[in-house]
């Protein structure tokens, strides 16, 4: 891991062309031997999108891993490039919402996307965040990557087993809770949610925070710019009447964002995660017959 990270930080003074490249040319070969992946890939996309055809998904797939493969090596920009490279790189839209944030309790709800450290470098460019962190099992990997998202200013991260208590007092102290909260974590404080038509088990917890804390929710997604010019990053106005009273139609409306937003730039959503892994009662694992 140590020799990884060596290449990775000599790397990120390529232009960012020619690491993007190289990114997707490893992305292509990852496709073809990582075939548990590529499993979980197109079971994903033959649930959410069985409009296209098996090739179609084929495709999509591949490109899936040569875009996750990409947001990988292009970290090593985010992690070691001058703040001036990042800040020409980054184009946010229509600007990071700090009249908002300094206004109140605020959750920047951040999608699965491939690039969703780019998201997080926005927002850090401009002020501090807390958000939920899981521990990586390299620690020389997890050393880089929680130096590389406080780099720029401090940062307060949470384990999940501390529930949302911390989270809360920080937002309190007017910081952002930058949340991800469309992974399957289990049936806990989830409900059985539509996501593309299949139910799957989704957080409720981004519309209980909001109403105990009467936090705003502001979305946030980081896709690819074309040609490998850079990153874009997208502050989607506040959702109004948000939460409401009922959690489940809470956690559906955040499904059907986050949906619209899928539809936009398929390949860059996050399908080698098991969203559809947690069922219900009696149902079997969509996941456990590989692909011949």
């Amino acid at each position: 891991m140590r020799l990884m990270l060596g290449l990775m930080w000599l790397l990120h003074w390529l232009p960012l062309p020619i690491l993007g490249r190289i990114g997707k040319l490893v992305g292509s070969l990852l496709f073809m031997v990582l075939g548990k992946r590529r499993h979980i890939t197109l079971t994903n996309l033959r649930l959410a999108m069985p409009e296209l055809s098996e090739p179609q998904r084929v495709s999509l797939a591949r490109q899936h891993f040569q875009a996750y493969s990409r947001s990988i090596w292009e970290r090593a920009i985010l992690w070691w490039a001058p703040e001036a490279r990042l800040r020409r790189l980054i184009k946010v839209e229509p600007r990071v919402p700090l009249e908002q944030i300094q206004a109140g309790p605020t959750i920047l709800l951040c999608p699965h996307f491939v690039c969703l450290d780019v998201a997080g470098v926005a927002v850090m460019l401009e002020t501090s965040l807390c958000s939920i962190y899981v521990q990586q099992k390299n620690k020389a990997f997890d050393d880089v990557l929680r130096a590389g998202r406080s780099r720029f200013r401090p940062v307060k991260l949470f384990s999940r087993k501390e529930g949302v208590k911390p989270i809360i007092r920080a937002m309190r102290d007017h910081l952002p809770y930058f949340m991800l909260p469309d992974m399957d974590f289990g049936e806990k404080d989830s409900a059985f949610v539509d996501f593309f038509g299949t139910p799957a088990a989704t957080l409720t917890a981004p519309g209980r925070i909001a109403a105990s804390t009467g936090a705003s929710v502001v979305p946030v997604v980081a896709t690819f710019l074309p040609d490998y010019s850079g990153w874009k990053v997208t502050f989607y106005p506040a959702w109004e009447n948000y939460p409401g009273d009922d959690m489940v139609s809470a956690a559906r409306r955040m499904n059907a964002f986050i949906e619209e937003r899928v539809r936009e730039a398929p390949a860059e959503y996050f399908w080698t995660h098991k969203r559809y892994k947690t069922r219900p009662e009696g149902e079997a694992s969509p996941y456990a017959a590989p692909v011949a």
